[in-house]
């Protein structure tokens, strides 16, 4: 099937504990729940962007295991063409060991299992889904082998190529220069421009501009959105006071949708407010995948 958004795509399985507060060095807390998750950046996304209507395929490498199959089966709920996704044998899938607290916030910890083995010639495979896509998008919880490589398939056919830099890493010069559209966080972004542009959101922004990003728009969390472009003021999207579950997927919710409404022909302003309505929603509830809301959903909280 031919599909709108292709997603260089992440898998790891989320194991959840619910503790009070972070845990220090060599302590041991006892958990108020636990609980096991579909996750991944990137297999978070595509559902994300799967549930705001848009037609869906995935490049991923997973293990041969029951933690695959459990993947394996979410895509083919949600409607996702899972045509490149290879079934690794012998080796483990990813796993996300997952700490949410008492407010919300999290940390975690990702061994990417088989997807580690994601490379150039997986994406090369899959050519035709790529080039006939509206747009690409990819995170850095996969090799950057395997992003180059789609982004270069993706620029050179025209569609829109999307990076998530997270977990953040330093993002090679030639990639940078494929990127239409980067996403980072707050932190990323300070990480991603370095110390010399620490002092301000608009700073870091605007020297990821000059390193070749077509446009950056940074996630503010609870604050809202920002986008910038060269040559042009920044557009800044005020976040909405919601009820927070737990922020586990948000960014990726926040991805997806806006991959999804780029895909339908959106302009980049409405798209991220798609996309910060999506995030906003998704917040109220636990867990990645029961937090992504539907393209009704978030119709409804935008209008």
């Amino acid at each position: 099937m031919s599909a709108a958004v292709v997603c260089i795509a992440s898998w790891n399985v989320d194991l959840i504990s619910q503790v009070a507060r972070p845990i220090t060095r060599g302590e041991t807390l006892m958990a108020n729940a636990f609980n096991i998750s579909p996750g991944g950046k990137g297999s978070n996304a595509a559902v994300a962007a799967a549930r705001q209507g848009a037609r869906v395929a995935l490049i991923a490498r997973i293990g041969d295991d029951d933690f695959g199959r459990m993947g394996m089966d979410l895509w083919r709920a949600e409607g996702i063409a899972c045509d490149h996704v290879e079934r690794a044998a012998n080796e483990r899938s990813g796993v996300a060991q997952i700490l949410v607290y008492a407010d919300g916030d999290n940390s975690i910890a990702v061994h990417p299992g088989a997807g580690s083995g994601l490379n150039s010639q997986h994406v090369l495979a899959a050519r035709g889904v790529i080039v006939s896509a509206k747009v690409a998008m990819s995170s850095c919880e996969v090799p950057l082998e395997a992003t180059l490589q789609a982004f270069e398939l993706a620029r050179a056919a025209g569609v829109i190529t999307l990076l998530n830099p997270a977990p953040v890493r330093p993002i090679p010069a030639n990639l940078m220069g494929l990127t239409d559209l980067l996403t980072p966080n707050e932190s990323e972004l300070y990480q991603l421009a370095g110390s010399a542009h620490a002092d301000s959101v608009d700073s870091a922004a605007q020297h990821l501009l000059t390193l070749g990003s077509g446009a950056v728009l940074v996630t503010l969390g609870e604050v809202g959105c920002r986008l910038y472009q060269a040559g042009r003021e920044p557009i800044v999207l005020v976040g909405r006071n919601m009820q927070v579950a737990d922020t586990i997927g948000a960014g990726d919710t926040f991805t997806g949708a806006l991959a999804a409404a780029l895909a339908r022909g959106e302009a980049l302003p409405v798209a991220m407010q798609w996309a910060n309505a999506a995030a906003a929603l998704s917040v109220t509830r636990h867990g990645a995948i029961a937090g992504i809301p539907l393209w009704a959903e978030v119709a409804a909280l935008l209008g």
